[in-house]
């Protein structure tokens, strides 16, 4: 991996930059900066790698996989004997529950189909085998009595909880990288055939097709696609000939180093580096979440407690050395408890046939 002078300029302006420039942020999440470690464990390559093997194996057989915040290993939850013979024969630790996944499948289709409410989210937890709801301070009396009548109706199948502030794309004027007018930050440097591109939110490329390091400056970068909503990515091809790093700026004079890349499993450390709140800390809670924001929903997004503000919208998501995923939103902060949420980094990287170096 190439190291330069010009590579940890590019870094510092573009993976750790702001957010978009489009609206306001919650008062209760405008001055944090930081957030308490998390005591989640981040899983090992080889959790990693028998997360996928599950999935691959599994597939619906199983209703979902947790990291054990006890143990550090990693838990599969079934609901038959033969997805628990199929699940201990790739060599996890395997939990009996009493919803399958397509039972909470039917919870979630349910409730896009009758609860769609701006102002809410929902994802699977399969520590609880349920569908956790987080309903934002917008949400009124009204619209929490019909979400409380569907999730009634489902039975123990979901779980309601009310959080402070409002979703909304951690959205923030001022400097950074810049398109349209507005600015944003990228979440990692990628590559493909030899040519450079940073990834970052959807909600960010659609504003612009050119890119720039400062204020009305030379454009560094040509967007190549952009998927918001229903996605929140977007890829941008450097035009400026430079080779950056492909580290995060931790923000504390050094960085870290990105070598490859996963879906993140609930129960896991994260962190989350962001131009507004730096690097903050938390735990992997849910995941195949639906966000429904004020102009249009997300679908198969992260939920985490990591802090994040206006200003963090396109940052990075990550463990370690493994990229997990690109900063979409969140309703906020309360002291160091948050809700970042993230499109998960590996199906952009698949749909623009890239990778992080």
């Amino acid at each position: 991996m190439r190291r330069n002078s010009r590579a940890r300029l590019s870094l510092s302006l573009l993976l750790v930059a702001g957010a978009l420039g489009l609206g306001a942020t919650p008062a209760a999440a405008a001055d944090v900066h930081s957030a308490a470690p998390t005591t989640a464990a981040i899983p090992s390559a080889s959790a990693y790698a028998l997360d996928a093997a599950v999935e691959r194996t599994l597939g619906a057989d199983t209703a979902g996989t947790y990291l054990d915040s006890r143990t550090g290993k990693l838990v599969v939850t079934v609901t038959t004997d033969r997805a628990e013979e199929q699940a201990r024969a790739t060599g996890a630790t395997v939990r009996r529950v009493a919803r399958s996944a397509a039972q909470l499948d039917a919870a979630m289709k349910a409730l896009e189909a009758e609860a769609k409410i701006t102002g809410t989210s929902w994802g699977i937890d399969p520590r609880t085998n349920q569908v956790a709801v987080e309903a934002d301070s917008s949400v009124s009396a009204r619209d929490m009595a019909r979400l409380e009548a569907v999730a009634k109706r489902l039975g123990g199948a979901v779980a309601i909880s009310r959080v402070p502030g409002v979703f909304d794309r951690e959205v923030l004027g001022g400097g950074a990288i810049y398109g349209g007018g507005s600015r944003c930050s990228a979440a990692f440097n990628v590559t493909k055939g030899g040519a450079r591109y940073f990834v970052t939110a959807g909600h960010c490329t659609n504003i612009s097709a050119n890119w720039s390091a400062t204020s009305g400056g030379p454009v560094i970068g040509v967007r190549e696609g952009t998927s918001f909503p229903t996605n929140d990515y977007g890829i941008v091809r450097y035009t400026d000939g430079s080779s950056p790093a492909g580290s995060v700026d931790l923000y504390n004079g050094s960085t870290q180093d990105i070598s490859s890349a996963a879906n993140a499993v609930v129960g896991q450390a994260i962190r989350k580096s962001g131009s507004t709140t730096k690097v903050t800390s938390g735990t992997v809670t849910a995941v195949n979440v639906t966000v429904n924001y004020s102009d249009g929903p997300v679908y198969g997004m992260v939920r985490t407690t990591a802090c994040s503000a206006g200003g963090d919208s396109g940052g990075a998501h990550f463990a370690g050395t493994v990229a997990l995923g690109i900063h979409s939103g969140s309703s906020g902060c309360s002291g160091t408890s948050g809700s970042a949420i993230h499109q998960p980094v590996v199906e952009a990287l698949s749909a623009y046939g890239v990778s992080v170096y």
